[in-house]
């Protein structure tokens, strides 16, 4: 064999050491696979854990709160339409209160669990959370700031929902505007006025809110007579007819005490007011009151007790006396300018001269 054959079948040094070059990097890959292995399939295991965990959480929690909302509007419509609903209870009022409530529970719930999950997630892949939350506080104190209207409005009407300010059916005065609630939203309340307008209120703007649907309301009227009128029969009228109102419907319901007389509100020359009072259910004082000035005018007159105003009562066979019989015509020579007068002067004699 020729020497040429000799040194192409030999092997050369160069080949040798890159080829015990791959096999040490092959080795060393898989002696780093092998001592790492354990540790991805350990937080490959636990990324996962923690997403089951806070997805089924997220499920449970807000399928409770679904369950709970819905139980408290079956509620209400279970007494809507029977007496007690219509003094305890607006369906609809409860129905958007807790939707709003559910809604407000579902979101921060869902924030809370993911959000915890996603930082549990990246501290598993080792990742400093320091900085990334002191970014997150910096973003979050700038857009509270660049939006602290938007922010102002949300948490004003969180917590007039929460609270039970008002609702849906409600008469309000919220200062800067007045009527009927017939919607509540977390950042707007929507009022009907007097008039038939659509008030759009942002919660934000409301310092102050007169509910004159809570509780109860009063209904008040002034009764004016002559001074000369027994106090007694005054009084046994106004009771009477209030007593009478009592036991009739619808007023059964709508006065929640009896029709009180609380005296003398004022006493003049020509005339005394009683004051006259009654308790009354949520904004039906109006209609109460109207009712009972009706009723009490009508036992007044039965009484023979004569109101402040009115025209005096005739015997038989008496006539009404003119006001006017005695006034005189008016007259176009009561005035001396006028061209009636200038005319009726006489004329002066003139002065003759001889």
């Amino acid at each position: 064999m020729s020497l040429s054959a000799l040194l192409a079948v030999a092997p050369s040094p160069g080949a040798a050491g890159s080829l015990d070059e791959a096999a040490e990097r092959a080795g060393n890959a898989a002696g780093w696979v092998e001592e790492n292995w354990s540790t991805w399939l350990n937080t490959g295991l636990r990324i996962i854990l923690i997403a089951a965990i806070a997805i089924v959480l997220r499920y449970l929690i807000r399928r409770a709160l679904t369950n709970l909302i819905d139980r408290m509007n079956r509620s209400a419509q279970a007494v809507e339409g029977t007496a007690l609903g219509g003094l305890l209870v607006n369906a609809e009022r409860r129905r958007q209160r807790s939707e709003a409530i559910g809604s407000v529970l579902r979101s921060v719930t869902s924030f809370l669990i993911l959000g915890t999950a996603a930082l549990m997630i990246l501290g598993a892949f080792q990742i400093n959370l320091a900085p990334l939350l002191a970014s997150a506080g910096v973003a979050g104190v700038a857009l509270g700031f660049g939006a602290r209207n938007l922010v102002t409005d949300f948490l004003s009407g969180v917590f007039m929902i929460l609270e039970d300010q008002y609702g849906v059916g409600d008469q309000i005065d919220a200062g800067v505007a007045s009527g009927e609630v017939i919607e509540v939203g977390l950042r707007v309340t929507k009022l009907r006025g007097d008039n038939g307008e659509i008030w759009y209120v942002r919660n934000g703007e409301v310092k102050r809110i007169g509910n004159l649907s809570q509780g109860w309301s009063t209904a008040g009227i002034d009764v004016t007579v002559r001074p000369t009128e027994d106090l007694e029969s005054v009084r046994k009228a106004i009771a009477g007819a209030g007593e009478t109102m009592t036991k009739e419907e619808p007023w059964s319901e709508r006065l929640w005490g009896p029709v009180e007389v609380l005296g003398l509100d004022a006493v003049l020359l020509d005339s005394m007011t009683l004051r006259v009072t009654a308790k009354t259910m949520p904004g039906k004082s109006l209609g109460v009151e109207r009712e009972l000035r009706w009723r009490i005018k009508q036992a007044l007159d039965a009484a023979g007790i004569m109101m402040i105003g009115t025209i005096p009562l005739q015997t038989d066979g008496e006539a009404a006396a003119d006001p006017t019989a005695a006034v005189a015509a008016p007259s176009a020579y009561a005035s001396a300018t006028s061209p009636q007068s200038l005319a009726a002067t006489p004329i002066p004699p003139a002065n003759l001269t001889k």
